[in-house]
């Protein structure tokens, strides 16, 4: 392959996001294609024995097999980065798969994390049940505090993790706070920085140190396939998560890697499109529901440092009834338009109760402790026209009572 000038990083750092997320990381084979080839290989050949050793090596530069590198991927994770402004980055086969790296390559028993309360069901799972299995202590936090970060360091604390707007709260972290606080006590703060997505909020920018995502999320946002990424500077990606990946082998297909790679072309319209129209469907709900969180809204206790973060309010929202579960699901039941679903980020409009979906693993308390409730529902605005999610919320509002 030759490379085009969207693979150098000088050329590209100084493009605008828009342009980044159509042009970043693309090469171009002796065919000269405009869009970027799907490589569908496990392994390559050498042109001789030496080369193959000198590869392994790592004395040649060059692929040795999918697992490790292969050409469609490289191209993604080279856009990823310009679009979050790191180093470097490694795909994986799924968002949770991201996270899950993202945290295991780095702690070891006896290790501490500090985690935020709100976060994404498997995310919790994995604070309160997955990581004590391997003796690696946790301490969750209200995230939204941040003297509580601060006071529950501990000399063997290696890192936080948190989400920024966290899913489905929509607590908001102040992450220059948190990051200070963690790199005092020489902490590696990780963001899921899924809900926004890069195009309106960047955490590196505020002091994180790795920001992981779902990109089956917004980044493909049309409901198509799985994939995650994990974000760094090179020493951190190469020298800590490679070593775990590269043996563990969470590996992103070269077929999903291509969707997101042309998902990601359209990202900037779709994310800014999408948070436009929930800003109107927020500002009607807020009229006609006991109770909704949404960050572009003045209502939400953390407006102010949202938008300080976030260049606009995001895509999705949380809004309570007073029913508790039949109530909740009535208002499903009645809705016309939008569907029920637990993904986000959607190009449809999609809704979900998620104390009996996406966290209907995470025990009673602690889902009470994170501020998920029997009335709370999630919905993720898409990019219908807003008055159609606004005629179809208000119908099934009536008839679910409300």
């Amino acid at each position: 392959m030759k490379k085009h000038t969207g693979q150098n990083r000088a050329t590209t750092a100084t493009w605008h996001p828009a342009t980044q997320a159509v042009r970043g990381g693309t090469m171009r084979s002796e065919h000269g294609e405009t869009s970027e080839a799907i490589f569908l290989t496990s392994g390559y050949a050498y042109d001789n024995a030496e080369q193959a050793a000198a590869r392994f090596r790592g004395e040649q530069p060059g692929m040795t097999y999918s697992r490790l590198q292969n050409p469609t991927v490289a191209m993604l994770e080279e856009r990823l980065c310009l679009l979050e402004g790191a180093e470097a980055c490694r795909t994986m086969a799924t968002g949770m798969a991201a996270m899950t790296a993202a945290l295991l390559c780095q702690l070891s028993a006896g290790d501490h994390l500090v985690a935020g309360r709100a976060l994404f069901g498997s995310c919790r799972w994995l604070v309160d049940h997955l990581l004590p299995r391997f003796g690696i202590q946790t301490t969750v936090v209200d995230g939204r505090d941040t003297q509580a970060w601060a006071k529950a360091r501990q000399p063997n604390t290696k890192a936080f993790f948190l989400e920024t707007p966290a899913n489905p709260t929509l607590d908001i972290v102040d992450m220059r706070a948190v990051a200070d606080i963690g790199h005092d006590a020489g902490a590696i703060v990780v963001v899921d920085n899924a809900f926004a997505s890069p195009i309106l909020q960047r955490p590196f920018e505020f002091g994180a140190d790795v920001v992981a995502h779902s990109a089956t999320k917004l980044m493909d946002g049309q409901g198509r396939v799985l994939g995650g990424a994990v974000l760094g500077n090179a020493s951190f990606i190469n020298d800590v998560l490679l070593p775990f990946t590269r043996n563990t082998g969470p590996t992103l297909s070269a077929f999903n890697a291509w969707v997101i790679l042309k998902s990601l072309e359209t990202l900037d319209l779709r994310v800014r499109r999408a948070a436009e129209n929930a800003q109107k469907v927020a500002s009607f709900l807020e009229t006609r529901v006991p109770r909704l969180l949404y960050p572009g809204l003045a209502s939400h206790p953390q407006h102010a440092l949202a938008m300080q973060q976030m260049e606009a309010g995001g895509t999705i929202m949380a809004l309570f009834v007073d029913g508790a579960r039949p109530q909740a699901h009535a208002l499903l039941d009645a809705l016309e338009l939008i569907d029920i679903s637990n993904n986000v980020g959607d190009s449809r409009t999609l809704m979900t109760h998620p104390a009996s979906t996406t966290h209907a693993s995470v025990a009673e308390d602690k889902r009470l402790e994170m501020g998920i409730t029997e009335g709370m529902l999630r919905l993720s605005v898409g990019l219908e026209d807003p008055r159609d999610l606004i005629a179809d919320l208000d119908q099934a509002l009536r008839r679910a009572g409300l």
